[in-house]
């Protein structure tokens, strides 16, 4: 990588300094110009391998830098670096043929990728699958800037997950941090457009589908004729977990729809599980079933009354169906189901609780075993692959094949692995949860979090009158100033919940007729 020679042109490039060091102890050359002019006469008498132009420079502007540019040297990619988000000057760059389209401000992974993406053809087309995921990576970086409505953004996340499971079998440890770069860019940005738009969704009138209004929006629609149906909620399941399952069910099933939605925050179970099943927001459960609802302060188990839950949500809705409900949490509760499943085949509706997370742990600690067995996403992926292959669930599903049985499966929320800490402080009923916090006079680090300092505003319980709520972004997790290396240490690298992430917050609902 030593001959890659770069040249960075800012009128501001005093302030880049960091960024320059970043890529000089890469072994990458840099030569730094401060304007347009000067960027062109170094053309002239430098060859460079690529070109990071600031569009906003006094005197030639970055637009007609590049044209000139491009005149001289047609084929030196150019990456084009803005402050402005401004669609004609995005049209005006793209139509100018730029490599690549960067918004300040830039972190240096962002750069490093770019690099990656522009400068390592030869590794990456190493085979097809490498060279169309070469090929798609452009379009991909170029959607994650523009990308601007929940439907992208679901089709954006699914894309990349595609690309992770084309790619996960290519022992190519350069593409697979290219992939992984190309991940935590989506989350940052994913983490803006939940900041400015979620409180949106509760007064729009085309929301995303969300954890409150799945069962009345995907569930009862498939619930119109007498075909028995399976409805099972597997916790804590991605979308890549979902993809890496879903082939074992296709001998006995043909999917007929499957579509993203989106959990609520906290992307925790108390709070997403039960608005599945009680159809309401959080704030509604605890006005209209104080009896039911439970606060993260509160003792007790958080999810016992799903049933409660769902039994008033089928009788506001009108509907008359005969259903059981059932809630597995262990091997013996999965194999008995299974050895009585048979039982079931009168119901209009079966609901099971598959609460896979603790089938994998066997443990007060949850993950603790996952933290051991998988360390990465591909790793998880294959666990869960593994446990799904030689569980009762399998076995409940071929049954219900053979019985008639409708199946739709989905799931609560996703998990993401954490990586890095953030500091936070609280009083002593703050919630434990790593992802979100809730609690008086809470101080945290404003970049690491989506904030919302009145609960109400997203339809959640206030514990007390100052309560509020922060959410982790990116792969980041809470921890406390006390005993914080050991909490660091303890923690990093587990799957964690709660937070807004790209992985926790859109997840899958798939609807399959029995072949």
């Amino acid at each position: 990588m030593s001959d890659i020679k770069i040249l960075w042109v800012d009128d501001e490039i005093e302030l880049l300094k960091p960024h320059i060091l970043f890529l000089e102890q890469r072994n990458y050359k840099i030569d730094t110009r401060k304007s347009g002019s000067e960027a062109v006469d170094s053309i002239d008498s430098n060859e460079y391998d690529i070109v990071f132009l600031d569009e906003n420079m006094p005197g030639l502007s970055g637009l007609e830098t590049l044209s000139e540019i491009k005149s001289k040297k047609p084929d030196l990619p150019v990456v084009m670096i803005t402050k402005s988000e401004e669609e004609n000057i995005m049209e005006d760059a793209i139509g100018a043929k730029i490599a690549d389209y960067l918004i300040k401000p830039v972190n240096p992974n962002q750069i490093l990728l770019s690099l990656k993406k522009n400068l390592d053809h030869s590794r990456l087309v190493s085979e097809k699958t490498t060279s169309n995921y070469q090929q798609e990576f452009g379009k991909i970086s170029m959607e994650m800037s523009m990308v601007n409505s929940y439907q992208e953004w679901a089709e954006l996340y699914q894309k990349l997950i595609y690309w992770e499971l084309e790619l996960e079998d290519i022992e190519d440890a350069g593409l697979i941090e290219i992939l992984e770069s190309q991940k935590i860019e989506a989350n940052s940005q994913f983490g803006k457009f939940i900041d400015k738009n979620y409180q949106r969704w509760f007064e729009d009138q085309d929301p995303p589908v969300m954890s409150h209004t799945l069962f009345k929006e995907k569930v009862i629609p498939e619930l119109k004729d007498n075909t028995p149906t399976l409805l099972v909620v597997i916790d804590n399941l991605r979308y890549d977990q979902w993809k890496a399952i879903e082939p074992h069910i296709a001998p006995y099933y043909k999917k007929t729809n499957e579509a993203p939605y989106f959990s609520i925050l906290p992307t925790a179970t108390q709070y997403a599980r039960n608005a599945i099943f009680s159809g309401l927001m959080p704030a509604e459960m605890e006005k209209l079933y104080p009896n039911l609802w439970k606060n993260d302060t509160d003792e007790g188990g958080k999810n016992l009354h799903e049933a409660d839950f769902l039994n008033e949500q089928i009788r506001r809705l009108g509907v008359s169906l005969k259903w059981e409900y059932h809630k597995i949490s262990s091997l013996k509760a999965g194999r008995q189901l299974a050895q009585n499943f048979k039982s079931q085949k009168d119901n209009d509706l079966t609901v099971i609780v598959y609460n896979f997370v603790d089938m994998l742990s066997h443990s007060k600690t949850e993950m603790e075993v996952v933290k051991e067995l998988a360390s990465n996403d591909k790793a998880y992926r294959s666990l869960t692959q593994s446990w799904f292959r030689n569980s009762p669930l399998l076995d409940i599903i071929q049954q219900s094949q053979q019985l008639g049985f409708r199946l739709i499966i989905t799931t609560d929320h996703g998990t993401i692995n954490v990586k890095n800490p953030s500091k936070v402080v609280g009083d002593r009923d703050t919630s434990l949860n790593l992802r979100y916090k809730t609690g008086r006079s809470l101080t945290y680090q404003d970049k690491d979090v989506l904030a919302i300092k009145d609960p109400k505003e997203v339809h959640l319980p206030a514990i007390n009158m100052s309560s509020s709520f922060i959410f982790a972004k990116n792969d980041l997790f809470f921890a406390y100033p006390n005993n914080y290396n050991h909490y660091v240490s303890y923690y990093k690298n587990t799957y964690q919940h709660g937070g807004v992430s790209l992985e926790e917050m859109i997840i899958p609902i798939a609807v399959f007729e029995p072949k």
